[in-house]
This record gives C-alpha cells, sequence and structure tokens, in this order.
C-alpha cells in the first residue's frame, strides 16, 4: 500500500462507500476505497431490488447509464401455509413515479458500475485487502492498518458492512445480538428473458418484486423473496438469527425446500443455478443503530444498521447511499476549519435528521417489535387462508355469509391476539 496521506479513506466499496468516494472526489478531494473483495461487488449480497430516489440525488442520470435490470412495475406479498397461499398484488406500469422508480439489480454489475463513477470522478479503489485495524492516535482515528501495511487520513468512513468489527473496536458498534440480525441466503436462477416475462405475465424491461411470509421460514420470523432480473430470478429466505432454530432447518434447508415448493418450483422449471450467497442482515431498526461518528470517524449503510424491514418493503440500498453522500458532505464542510472531533462531525447525524434516513427508521421504530410476534408468521397466513377458503368454497351445505365466515376464522385466531397483532402491525409500518 501507498504511504501516502489521503483526505478520506473509505473502508467498504459498496453502494455507500461508493457513493461517499463519488461525492468526496467530485468535490476535488483525496480519497481511497480500501475494499476487501478482488472488485467491488464481487463478495456482496442484496435480494435484489434497489429504490433509485437516493441514486438520482447523486447521479441524476443513473437511469440511462447503471447497470439496470428491470423496472419494478408488480407488486406481490403472499401468505403462505402447508397447503397453500394467499396473495395480494398490485400491478402498474406507473409505479413508484418518475422520480421514484425502483429496478431490480445485480450486486456484482452494480456495485462495480458505480465503483468506476467514483474512480471517474477521481477516487482511488484499493481492491483485495482487509483492512485489520485503525490507525488510533490520542483518541483519534488517524488512518487504516492492513497487516504490517498502514494508510493515513483526516477522516475514515467506516462502509464496511452489517458486522463492522472495526466500529465494535471503537466501541461505537455493539457487539451482534442474535435476535437484531437476520441471514439471508439466496439463489439466481438463469431462465432466458421470454421465459420470466411469460411466466411472471410481464413486457418489456417490466419487472416483478414478490415477498412471502409464513411456511417459507417454517412459521420462523422472517420471509421469502422473488426479484425478476433481466434474465434470472432470485429467489430467497431471510431468517433472524435468534429464531433459526424454530422450525428445526437450517437457513439453506429452508431455501431448499422454498425453491422445492409448489409455490416457486414451476417458476424456476429448467432454469440453471448461477449463483449462491449469503450474508447478515442489521434488523433492528432504529434500536439498534450505534453511534454514528467519533472522533476522526463516521459510519454508514449497513456497518449503522441502516435497513428498514417492513414485511412488504425491505430497504437498505438507498439509505446506504444517502448516508454515504451525506458523510461525505460532512466532511467537505468541515475541511475549510479542518475540526474532526465530534463535537464538529455531530454535523453528520444532523444532517441524517434532515434526511429521510432518520426520518423514516424513526417513523418505523416499532417494526422490529412487531415482526417479533410468533403470530405474524404462524397464524396470521392460517388466519388468511380460513377466510379465502370460506369465501371461494361452495358446497351446497355452509350457507353462512361472508362475516359470519371472517368471524368464524378469527376466533381460531384469538380475538384479543389478533387485535393485538394487528394493533402493532398498523402502528409500526
Amino acid at each position: 500500500m501507498s504511504v501516502d496521506k489521503f483526505d478520506v479513506i473509505v473502508v467498504g466499496g459498496g453502494p455507500a462507500g461508493s457513493a461517499a468516494a463519488y461525492t468526496l472526489a467530485k468535490a476535488g478531494v483525496k480519497v481511497a476505497v480500501v475494499e476487501r473483495g478482488e472488485r467491488c461487488g464481487c463478495k456482496n449480497m442484496t435480494g435484489g431490488r434497489l429504490y433509485g430516489h437516493s441514486l438520482k440525488r447523486l447521479i441524476p442520470d443513473y437511469e440511462q447509464r447503471a447497470p439496470l435490470e428491470r423496472r419494478i412495475t408488480k407488486e406481490r406479498v403472499s401468505f403462505v401455509t402447508r397447503r397453500g397461499a394467499t396473495s395480494l398484488e398490485f400491478s402498474c406500469r406507473g409505479l413508484g413515479g418518475k422520480q421514484a422508480a425502483s429496478y431490480s439489480v445485480v450486486r456484482a454489475k452494480f456495485d462495480d458500475w458505480l465503483a468506476r463513477e467514483a474512480e471517474a470522478q477521481g477516487a482511488f479503489y484499493i481492491n483485495g485487502i482487509r483492512v485489520d485495524d485503525l490507525v488510533v492516535r490520542n483518541g483519534k482515528v488517524c488512518g487504516i492498518a492492513a497487516g504490517e501495511d498502514s494508510l493515513e487520513a483526516d477522516v475514515v468512513i467506516l462502509a464496511d458492512g452489517a458486522n463492522s468489527l472495526l466500529g465494535q473496536k471503537l466501541g461505537l458498534v455493539k457487539p451482534l445480538q442474535p435476535k437484531e440480525f437476520a441471514v439471508g441466503a439466496k439463489e439466481v436462477i438463469r431462465l432466458g428473458r421470454g421465459t420470466i416475462e411469460e411466466r411472471f405475465s410481464l413486457s418489456g424491461g417490466e419487472g416483478c418484486a414478490w415477498m412471502f411470509v409464513g411456511e417459507p421460514t417454517g412459521g420462523g420470523m422472517g420471509g421469502g423473496f422473488l426479484y425478476t432480473n433481466e434474465d434470472s430470478v432470485a429467489v430467497g429466505i431471510v431468517a433472524t438469527v435468534s429464531d433459526v432454530g424454530y422450525s428445526g432447518k437450517s437457513v439453506a434447508g429452508l431455501l431448499d425446500d422454498f425453491v422445492s415448493s409448489p409455490l416457486i418450483a414451476p417458476l424456476i422449471e429448467g432454469g440453471e443455478l448461477c449463483e449462491y450467497s449469503a450474508h447478515l442482515v442489521p434488523e433492528g431498526g432504529l434500536k439498534m443503530m450505534p453511534q454514528l461518528y467519533g472522533h476522526g470517524v463516521m459510519l454508514c449503510g449497513d456497518a449503522a444498521a441502516m435497513v428498514m424491514n417492513l414485511g412488504y418493503v425491505v430497504r437498505g440500498m438507498d439509505l446506504a447511499i444517502e448516508s454515504g453522500r451525506l458523510a461525505a458532505e460532512t466532511y467537505i464542510e468541515l475541511a475549510a476549519r479542518h475540526d474532526f472531533r465530534p463535537e464538529a462531525l455531530r454535523l453528520y447525524r444532523k444532517k441524517l435528521e434532515s434526511s429521510f434516513v432518520l426520518r423514516e427508521m424513526r417513523r418505523h421504530r416499532g417494526a422490529p417489535k412487531a415482526f417479533a410476534s410468533r403470530g405474524v408468521f404462524t397464524r396470521l397466513p392460517v388466519l388468511a387462508e380460513d377466510v379465502m377458503k370460506a369465501m371461494f368454497t361452495v358446497d351446497g351445505v355452509n350457507t353462512s355469509g361472508l362475516p359470519v365466515k371472517v368471524l368464524a376464522a378469527a376466533k381460531k385466531y384469538g380475538f384479543g391476539q389478533l387485535a393485538r397483532d394487528m394493533l402493532r402491525l398498523l402502528t409500526s409500518v
């Protein structure tokens, strides 16, 4: 590694790190990004959806330049039992509007593209290097250490992922708590563009985002997902770490069952498995968010637990990009007076509070608790099935009207428990 000093070192070349590097380099700041992978995106995983609003603020014409897969025009949510599924679908070609479109993406392509955009602005990328420690003098972070090499900077931005060991060493990030994290595992299955559009009733560059609750995790806390890419589908499971043992199966076992289930198997029949990946997801919301800054250091993206899972919407990349940009802007504003003490870097949190990032995380701070209720994953799918089955069963015997059938299904759930679960969900999401 070069011994030259940089103004800023960014640890991690994911969306948060590259957004910070892009913003800094564009302003003429000497910035280095140190990425553990041989290239950005080669080890990164996400379900596969990008809400584009924050990227549009960073790169206004990204839709013409970025390697996007499909624009999401179809949303599905399914409550799944062993016998069937109750699904809600919303399909609209104008979904999201011009300023709020969302796309399926492949991280290996997308992260690499965003890194090259930052490089084009002047950012310096160092790939294939694991940062082992931080250089700290008199309580101030002054750089990074990798093996016997070190690199110094005025400020270090940590964008090193969900389990930020560097943030933990500084005492900014609390040790991992199993109830606050989930394990995500997915398969990417190549089917061909025409097959995808036929099986999911799509046309042109349209795409589908599909969330599943219930049987995909064996009633455990978490869910399943499916996103359509240009010529492949990403299908996977997300399971809360502390609850993985509930179903008696590993996450890999749950994924195997999911892709071979009657709901999914026909949709991927004849496809070619081209990727298998897994990663850790922070899901504790605002309560698990660490100290966002210290003396000479800021945290952004997954390292700062900036992820929201509302069941029907899972967001991380848009928060990561925005936080990376705001961390960079914080440095740019403070550089003139060369003051990077915690009192000065508090400006970063103020920027986050003024943005959608902390406003929305605060608004949905109750979501983790709401989804900690077992009924959401066990009783609610069964309730939906009982109601739907009653609605559409015509046997010449049961002639009760719909209200009576709904009440009968709700009685099995338990009126008090149903009211509590619904209240938690409605107030948090």
